[in-house]
């Protein structure tokens, strides 16, 4: 069978009018505080509305939030280590990461191809275990990436799988392209639905020229922090995505 989720950021509004559904969890990525003072990104998954309204208390303070997460089994991840999308990192953040989060995201598909291998290297050397999911702004890139248990039937043996480390992803990386498409897509869709930001419409023009300088600085900062914490050798190696097998329930994120 076939599960999906919603990781929108610091809220699970979006997914009050799929909660009912019996193949729909609630899941949400949380804007955290870093003991460092840098932020990141941390997926949060199959919560009720109890549990997130606690996290979201928590955000501030990790190690309480990790207690929380911990105490309540609550499945979590650490979520674009390889991105600048939360900003800065500083060198004992990846000390945290590799302590206690118990999984990496290793697929992403709105990151770049090499964020994502060297997210997948990362997880493997520690040991992570590695989920994938869309992390879509825009329809398009919906389910696009994933995260897959073979064998699962349910939401139950889904997690299960993904604590016994038999959990695999597969999908699409981003692009300057494909981020280009979205951006369009989500400006168009503002102009549709507040009309006055139809007057910035004539500064369309300029999309592609900061979609690919974010580009290029998403791949620089990737980079840096690949050799920083993977080391020279492991950059260089040429990494090739396994095509992912079809039986399997799915999580789409």
């Amino acid at each position: 069978m076939n599960l999906f989720t919603f990781t929108d950021h610091d809220s699970i509004e979006g997914s009050e009018k799929f909660r009912h559904l019996p193949d729909f969890f609630v899941s949400a990525e949380l804007t955290c505080k870093m003991p460092s003072g840098t932020e990141a990104h941390i997926g949060v998954y199959d919560v009720s509305e109890r549990q997130h309204n606690q996290l979201l208390r928590r955000r501030g303070d990790l190690v309480s939030l990790l207690m929380y997460l911990t105490e309540r089994r609550i499945f979590f991840s650490i979520n674009h280590v390889f991105s600048s999308v939360t900003g800065k990192r500083e060198a004992e953040d990846f000390e945290w990461f590799q302590q206690y989060f118990p999984a990496v995201e290793a697929r992403n598909s709105t990151m770049l191809e090499s964020a994502n291998q060297y997210a997948a290297r990362l997880s493997k050397r520690w040991n992570k275990i590695s989920i994938g999911g869309s992390d879509a702004h825009a329809l398009p890139s919906a389910g696009t990436a994933y995260t897959e248990v073979p064998g699962a039937r349910d939401k139950e043996e889904f997690f299960a799988g993904l604590r016994n480390g038999i959990a695999r992803v597969a999908g699409e990386s981003g692009s300057f392209r494909k981020l280009t498409r979205d951006v369009f897509l989500i400006a168009g869709e503002m102009m549709r639905e507040k009309s006055w930001t139809a007057l910035l419409a004539p500064l369309g023009v300029l999309i592609p020229a900061i979609t690919c300088l974010n580009y290029h600085h998403e791949k620089k900062f990737g980079l840096y922090w690949a050799k920083e914490i993977l080391g020279e050798s492991e950059v260089q190696k040429k990494s090739r995505w396994l095509p992912a097998p079809q039986p399997a329930t799915q999580e789409f994120i």
